[in-house]
């Protein structure tokens, strides 16, 4: 049987014969989870040979990865903003920049004491997961439109102990909002925002696996800003706060969509790329 590093070499320079971007740190992370171990932990043991039915297991993995199917969905798990998330084909893998989204949500959460939020578009749940494990005052309701989603989304309010803390609900933003409460102190959404145009452009890792309606709404990428605003500016508090991210080059046109829906106060965050990423609003 090979050896752990031997497993590796092997598998990084398949991965990278196979165009996979960083093709060691894969290799890497796919082995440790058969081995479960923190990847780290592998460097301890190079020379250890493995058993034939981790090997086995590895295989399995491999083959998808070189796929093109994303890692994320192959282990099962990731980490966001210092939690683990369970993760399949039926949600968004979520992205480091988000963090800033919810970094800003919390922040206006205390600084306003505010105590009821929605979050549109929810996914694997963790734009309320993260909040509620910072903030003890704060309850929400996510919405999404996919069931399956949801599932996941509840598991993962589990599996971080906030469960009572959330309401999920399958709601779909462009006909359902009359099942949703008339009042909250904060909307929050990452919504589906690149264009079709823009998206069948994407690596393969993103068309073919992560859920399209998740990621584009088939048009310009700005449908949902328009209808979750408009919904906003009917169900927020007086100087309620409304939250979006949004992709590059969209912050000019959705600053916009928000100061036709009578929302002021706009503030823009920009991400650790210097791309303008958050968006923040009051309800006027």
């Amino acid at each position: 049987m090979p050896t752990i590093l031997e497993l590796i070499t092997l598998t990084t320079e398949y991965f990278d014969k196979k165009g996979i971007s960083s093709p060691r740190i894969n290799a890497e992370l796919l082995l440790a989870d058969i081995l479960k171990c923190k990847r780290l932990e592998l460097y301890l043991s190079f020379d250890k040979p493995l058993v034939e039915g981790d090997v086995n297991r590895y295989r399995e993995h491999v083959k998808r990865r070189a796929k093109f199917e994303p890692l994320q969905y192959i282990v099962a798990t990731t980490e966001f903003y210092g939690l683990e998330f369970i993760i399949n084909k039926n949600v968004l893998i979520p992205r480091q920049e988000t963090e800033i989204l919810v970094e800003e949500t919390i922040n206006e959460i205390n600084k306003f004491s505010y105590h009821s939020a929605l979050d549109i578009g929810t996914g694997s749940g963790i734009i309320p997961i993260c909040v509620t494990s910072k903030i003890a005052s704060i309850s929400f309701d996510a919405i999404d439109i996919s069931s399956e989603a949801l599932e996941v989304a509840k598991l993962n309010a589990a599996k971080n102990n906030v469960s009572e803390k959330i309401v999920f609900s399958e709601v779909d933003i462009f006909k359902d909002t009359n099942q949703l409460k008339k009042e909250y102190d904060l909307i929050v959404s990452n919504p589906p925002y690149v264009s079709l145009p823009e998206y069948k452009l994407l690596q393969k890792e993103i068309v073919e696996y992560e859920p399209g309606i998740a990621v584009t709404d088939f048009a310009d990428g700005y449908t949902f800003y328009k209808t979750i605003t408009k919904y906003a500016a009917e169900s927020l508090i007086e100087n309620g706060t409304l939250l979006f991210e949004v992709g590059k080059d969209q912050s000019l046109t959705v600053t916009e969509i928000m100061k036709t829906n009578n929302f002021n106060n706009i503030k823009i965050v920009k991400d650790y790329l210097n791309i303008e990423r958050v968006i923040k609003g009051k309800k006027h």
